[in-house]
């Protein structure tokens, strides 16, 4: 028993001098503090809180070692996820330049945000182009889904086909279908002008991408829902006289409800967050005048972001923009997967 207690108290110190060697390498960091030991103290300490995790006498010593496999997995997380974001939150109570801030500022970021017209405006294009590029691409991916499932001579090929756009990076296939929208489609019909010169269209030709290169992946989902769906409940419908539309109303979509949470949550949140396409074909342009002041037409919320940042070298305030779009991202995405699993428990 003593030996226990000896045992637990050593462990303790060992994990509690890594956590205070972790904390205060990071507090080094963040206060910019010139010292030449604060990657030697992470890695220390670190190093200590394994050593602390191991020693720790408990009965069944094969879930510590479990925990331990799991701890360089779970430290790039916290490295490269969990900490940046904190100290994003941080930061955007500051004035940071991206290197570093002289003083706090308070809610002043987020007063010049909302007060900012590029931003509500980004934002109210951003919910558009969501609900619009959410709605095509499960439409397009389920009709699809239907196809390949059908029994149709050369399915998988048509499977490959629809998916193949997925693989082609949004940078490339942005830079691709500019040209097409710039030289293609104008030489083809003689006259006409490019899609990426009206406000309205530029967004509709960002939309045609998006579902094009998307709706082969969610098909996909779409296409192992409907095959999980027993055939002998499909046998016995059709027995009983139900045809091709009835058995998918009454009998497939109910059962594949689950696959609707999954693809409907996939295309929000990919929605949401567009960027490569965004920045490939359009940029943000053309302008729009809104009221006295020209506003880049389909500039979304990541690449405002990204612009108020890195173009203009406004660090503090696009990092602001950033905890509210995670914010706003967070709200969405679970009011959306609350509502879609309580209709999969009255279905």
């Amino acid at each position: 028993m003593v030996e226990e207690k000896r045992s637990k108290l050593i462990s303790a110190l060992v994990l509690l001098s890594g956590i205070l060697g972790v904390f205060y390498a990071l507090y080094l960091d963040l206060f910019y503090r010139e010292s030449p030991v604060r990657g030697v103290l992470l890695g220390v300490g670190l190093l200590l809180i394994l050593i602390g995790v191991y020693l720790y006498p408990v009965k069944k010593r094969q879930r510590m070692v479990n925990v331990l496999f799991l701890l360089p997995l779970l430290a790039a997380f916290f490295i490269t996820v969990l900490i940046p974001f904190i100290f994003g939150i941080f930061y955007s109570f500051t004035n940071w330049n991206g290197i570093k801030f002289t003083q706090f500022v308070g809610f002043d970021n987020y007063i010049r945000m909302f007060q900012a017209p590029d931003y509500l405006y980004s934002l109210l294009i951003t919910f558009v182009f969501t609900v619009l590029n959410m709605t095509t691409v499960n439409i397009m991916a389920f009709a699809l889904a239907l196809l390949c499932t059908s029994g149709a001579k050369g399915k998988n090929f048509y499977r490959a086909s629809f998916f193949l756009p997925n693989l082609i990076g949004g940078i490339v296939l942005g830079y691709v279908w500019q040209f097409i929208f710039n030289k293609v489609f104008p030489t083809l019909v003689e006259g006409s002008l490019s899609m990426l010169t009206d406000p309205n269209l530029a967004l509709l030709a960002i939309l045609i991408v998006s579902t094009w290169q998307y709706a082969g992946y969610i098909m996909m989902i779409y296409v192992t829902g409907l095959q999980s769906v027993p055939k002998d409940i499909l046998e016995a419908a059709g027995v009983d006289g139900a045809g091709r539309l009835k058995s998918l109303i009454y009998m497939k979509l109910p059962m594949i409800a689950n696959t609707f949470t999954v693809c409907i949550f996939l295309t929000l949140v990919n929605s949401f967050k567009q960027f490569d396409l965004n920045f490939a074909i359009t940029n943000g342009a053309p302008s729009r005048i809104l009221g006295s002041k020209a506003i880049a037409s389909t500039e979304f919320l990541a690449l405002n972001i990204y612009n108020t940042a890195i173009a203009k070298n406004q660090y503090a305030i696009g990092q602001t923009k950033a905890v509210v779009f995670f914010v706003i991202l967070a709200m969405v995405s679970l009011t959306q997967v609350y509502f879609s699993k309580k209709k999969e428990v009255e279905l």
